[in-house]
């Protein structure tokens, strides 16, 4: 049944112009991109700090630490490659809209809201790598944002996973219900940004 429902399933397709508007300025998308992977290995780091008795989350999400930290260090090296520079990190307005959906309750409830708030993230980042993967012009970064997605997507999936694990099932898919149509919105308010990933 997981694997049936793991599927993106975002309410919301992302605008076809957002490609050519990350396009024109790589430095900007990929300074962007860096920081992304950069508070991905945080907001793991933070589960595991925050929930540390979770023994199977901590499992799972321990090893997300240092794979974040690679794909950081990845988008270094093709910054580097191109003799760009690693801009300053901008507010990210998706994100902080996000979190205004979350719950408050106990601590079960507060892992769980945070684990879905991570799989959204995890899902509209692979949809964005995906559609990078598939039309930006230059063929290496096709080839670079492809890996980028893959990796997403079990991410996405283990972030569900865990959310199940945790707050059952029949629970969890409602509020991840929720959590799309809410997230739907928050993309047509933001609409295309050029240099942001989300």
């Amino acid at each position: 049944m997981i694997n049936q429902k793991t599927k993106l399933g975002l309410h919301l397709p992302t605008d076809p112009r957002w490609v050519n508007l990350a396009e024109m300025d790589l430095e900007e998308i990929l300074t962007d991109h860096a920081y992304c992977e950069l508070k991905a290995a945080t907001a793991c780091i933070s589960l595991i700090q925050q929930f540390p008795d979770r023994e199977e989350m901590v499992k799972k999400v321990s090893p997300v630490v240092t794979e974040e930290w690679g794909h950081f260090r990845m988008v270094i090296r093709e910054l580097e490659k191109r003799n760009l520079k690693l801009g300053w990190q901008r507010k990210d307005a998706y994100v902080a809209a996000l979190l205004k959906m979350k719950k408050s309750g106990n601590r079960n409830t507060l892992l769980v809201e945070s684990l879905l708030v991570c799989a959204l993230i995890e899902a509209r980042s692979c949809e964005r790598f995906r559609l990078l993967s598939l039309h930006i012009s230059e063929e290496s970064l096709r080839s670079f944002y492809h890996d980028f997605m893959v990796a997403e997507a079990n991410h996405y999936k283990m972030f569900l996973e865990l959310a199940i694990l945790y707050g059952g099932e029949k629970e969890v898919w409602n509020r991840w219900q929720e959590y799309l149509d809410y997230e739907a919105g928050v993309i047509a308010e933001l609409g295309p940004e050029r240099g942001k990933m989300h």
